[in-house]
C-alpha cells in the first residue's frame, strides 16, 4: 500500500493503523514531501515497512516497492496480492 502524510479525511498513520487492525501483515510505503523525522519517524516505528521522498520519480518508487515485496516470503504465494 502507498500512503500519504496527509490525506482528506484519515491521514497516513490513521489510515495504516485502521488497515493493520484488518491485516496485521500489511506492507506500506509511506511518502511525504516532509522530511523523515516527527510523525514520519513514528509511523515508521509503528510498522509502516518504508519511507519515500516526494518528488520520487517511476524508478525510485518501483525500487522502494520491491524492496518491501522481496522483504515479504509470501507475497509470491498469494493469490490476492
Amino acid at each position: 500500500m502507498l500512503l500519504d502524510m496527509i490525506m482528506p479525511g484519515m491521514d497516513g498513520r490513521e489510515t495504516f493503523l485502521a488497515l493493520q487492525k484488518i491485516n496485521p501483515d500489511i506492507k506500506a510505503l509511506l511518502a511525504s514531501g516532509f522530511s523523515l523525522n516527527g510523525d514520519a519517524q513514528r509511523i515508521l516505528d509503528e510498522g509502516v515497512s518504508d519511507f519515500i521522498q516526494k518528488p520520487y520519480g517511476r524508478r525510485d518508487l518501483s525500487r522502494k516497492l520491491a524492496a518491501i515485496i522481496r522483504k515479504d516470503p509470501g507475497a509470491g504465494a498469494r493469490a490476492d496480492g
